[in-house]
């Protein structure tokens, strides 16, 4: 099996030099790139200069997470993309459970490992943890992480399981599924991108999986930070976009108008604790929402299993107290 691992790079010339030392010390199984979303900076010199061995492939422009991989993995020639965020320390054996367990079932196109906190190394880590879910409202969360609570690593996900989603961090597929797919919908720019192609791959019969055998530590916060009024905004919009190209038709109008209700709940919320920037940027949301409903419409393939966990987790959360995965499902 011929594996490709993939950073998009866009000014991060830092997390670069402090992370792809062990990205190659590491990774002998695999073929190396970075795919540069047109840095305004030396990052391509200095690739060039201290990494020879890294392969280089340069877009034109700043094509955000999703336009940056599609245009890039064109070029790329591999039996499966390892889509991995430069922020991300990768650990001794951290291929092999990953690539045993693609070839151990082959209706399995996508796979995500074990995702720690970089800076606080006992714990999940934000974006995937111990694999992702939707409720069935279409809030995403995952094992080891709802909403902000953070479990300590304790062994309880060293397991192999199917998921609804893998993370965008660290994400291995198989390039035939992708390119089937026309990869990630680059209306989305970033976030949610992930999410969107994992529910479109099922649709079509395909498995996601976890594997706790493989584990990676991530920053996370690289390029937008967790608290930016932009990663607010481009989480809320996209994901009423994916929910309107994805949810079965019954659900539709119910699930998204509720959706629209509790999301200027949270707006309010968010003024309070945040402030008024975050607030603007769910209202930028909504009208970018609309703007593009006629085209998302267009887009519709409608689930054809039910994947989501039957629980309104934000309830679960925050009216019951239910803060870990085990006492809500």
């Amino acid at each position: 099996m011929k594996v490709a691992v993939v950073i998009l790079n866009w000014n991060g010339k830092k997390l670069l030099a402090e992370f792809l030392p062990k990205v190659i010390e590491y990774s002998s199984e695999a073929e190396l790139y970075v795919i540069d979303n047109a840095s305004s900076g030396d990052d391509v010199a200095y690739l060039k200069q201290n990494f020879p061995q890294i392969k280089i492939i340069e877009n034109t422009k700043n094509f955000g997470f999703a336009g940056g991989y599609n245009q890039g993995l064109k070029s790329i020639n591999a039996d499966v993309y390892c889509l991995l965020n430069s922020d991300v320390e990768v650990t001794p054996n951290w291929l092999q459970p990953i690539i045993n367990l693609f070839e151990k079932d082959k209706e399995i196109s996508v796979i995500q490992p074990k995702i720690l906190d970089y800076n606080n190394r006992d714990y999940f880590e934000y974006a995937g943890a111990g694999g992702g879910f939707l409720d069935n409202f279409g809030y995403p969360f995952c094992r080891g992480r709802i909403f902000w609570t953070l479990e300590k690593d304790e062994n309880q996900y060293n397991d192999e399981i199917p998921i609804f989603w893998a993370t965008g961090a660290c994400m291995f597929i198989k390039s035939e599924v992708f390119w089937e797919m026309n990869g990630f919908d680059e209306d989305f720019f970033a976030h949610m991108e992930e999410i969107d192609l994992c529910w479109r791959i099922q649709n079509k019969g395909y498995k996601i999986y976890y594997s706790g055998l493989s584990t990676v530590y991530h920053v996370g916060g690289g390029t937008l930070k967790k608290n930016s009024p932009n990663k607010t905004y481009l989480n809320f919009r996209n994901n009423l976009w994916m929910l309107t190209k994805n949810l079965p038709s019954y659900k539709l109008i119910p699930i998204i108008f509720s959706r629209l209700v509790l999301d200027g709940v949270t707006a309010i919320v968010f003024w309070k604790y945040e402030g008024f920037s975050h607030l603007k940027a769910i209202f930028r949301a909504h009208m970018s929402f609309y703007s593009k409903l006629p085209l998302m419409l267009k887009k519709r393939e409608e689930t054809k299993r039910k994947f989501w966990l039957k629980r309104f987790v934000p309830f679960q959360y925050f009216i019951l107290g239910r803060k870990k995965i085990k006492d809500i499902v």
